[in-house]
């Protein structure tokens, strides 16, 4: 890491009076675990659907503007989206406000040296001296997690930038494998983590029969081929990180669109987002690829009331039985990018 990084200054005092009269716009806020950093419940997600739906800088920077006017607060990007594109138009739309905004990057290095120098990376194209939240960047199975804590792995490089505040706070993010996550969580000393969390996910998981649903008869339908189906995020990994009191960020939760439509499978973008405000996240973190979605989200965010036990039960029983081991096949293979 180069002299410059290792002796950045920590730059996170109190907000100028500016900020602070803009931060009366905000949407509403929950406790980022135990940082005490307060968040926007709503995040703007960063990934394709920014850097792909807008196709161009102006248009994305336009986008990124529109949702900090808006009131989100939080704005969740990754090295990988883009190849840097996507922490760029982050950099730009965000630079006159950056004390007032929580920049939340990602990376997928698995080395200490790597990540190292893609931090660097990181803070040039955000214009910014430090990074709120810096995540291993999705983590799959338990291979994966011993090459990160294996010695010179990636952990050890994110405590360190941890230790000297250039990095606030570090996480873990996963929508592959809840168990895998769940034992990360456990093993280490994380500030937050984020995670697949939608009603699709949710739900019955294949018991030990060999059968995913079972019927009157005691059969149903059979177990796809490995690797099988498992547990969800819900499930297996959010209950860690509630009781280690991370800052927990709810991701995917429209499954990149495929819950979203009508029919017994299906629902609308405003449920599924009021389902994860629902569940003990501190933060939603939702892709919007066309400007009204911006207006119709941050909407939602401010007008966001529970939704009942039995509700998102319903919810997630519905979609569940319809969606979950195509979804839970699906997450395994997805990359982002």
């Amino acid at each position: 890491m180069s002299d410059s990084l290792s002796r950045r200054s920590f730059v996170a005092g109190s907000i100028t009076a500016a900020a602070a009269a803009a931060s009366a716009q905000t949407l509403p806020t929950r406790r980022f675990g135990k940082t005490g950093l307060e968040v926007t419940i709503l995040a703007m997600g960063c990934g394709n659907r920014l850097w792909m739906a807008y196709e161009n800088q102006e248009r994305g920077v336009e986008a990124v503007r529109l949702a900090i006017d808006s009131g989100i607060r939080y704005l969740d990007t990754a090295q990988a989206y883009g190849d840097g594109v996507s922490e760029t138009w982050v950099g730009i739309a965000g630079k006159e406000r950056r004390k007032e905004l929580v920049y939340a990057t990602k990376t997928p290095a698995r080395k200490a040296d790597d990540l190292l120098r893609r931090a660097e990376q990181s803070l040039k194209r955000l214009q910014t001296d430090y990074l709120d939240v810096l995540h291993i960047h999705s983590l799959r199975f338990a291979d994966d997690l011993a090459e990160i804590e294996a010695k010179g792995g990636a952990l050890e490089a994110l405590y360190k930038l941890r230790e000297q505040k250039v990095a606030r706070f570090i996480g873990i993010t996963s929508h592959t494998d809840p168990a895998t996550l769940a034992e990360a969580l456990k093993r280490h000393d994380f500030d937050c983590t984020q995670m697949a969390l939608n009603a699709g996910l949710q739900g019955s998981s294949p018991d030990g029969a060999g059968y995913w649903k079972k019927t009157k008869d005691l059969f149903g339908e059979a177990l796809p081929p490995k690797p099988h189906p498992g547990a969800s995020f819900q499930d297996v990994a959010l209950p860690v990180a509630v009781k280690k009191n991370l800052g927990i960020v709810a991701m995917k939760v429209t499954a990149q669109d495929g819950l979203l439509g009508k029919g017994d499978g299906r629902a609308d973008s405003s449920r599924l987002i009021r389902y994860a405000m629902s569940l003990p996240v501190s933060v939603v973190t939702v892709g919007m690829p066309k400007l009204p979605y911006i207006g119709e989200n941050t909407a939602l965010a401010r007008a966001f009331r529970p939704m009942s036990k039995t509700e998102m039960k319903n919810l997630s029983t519905r979609l569940s039985e319809a969606n979950k081991v195509a979804l839970d096949l699906h997450f395994r293979e997805h990359q982002d990018a």
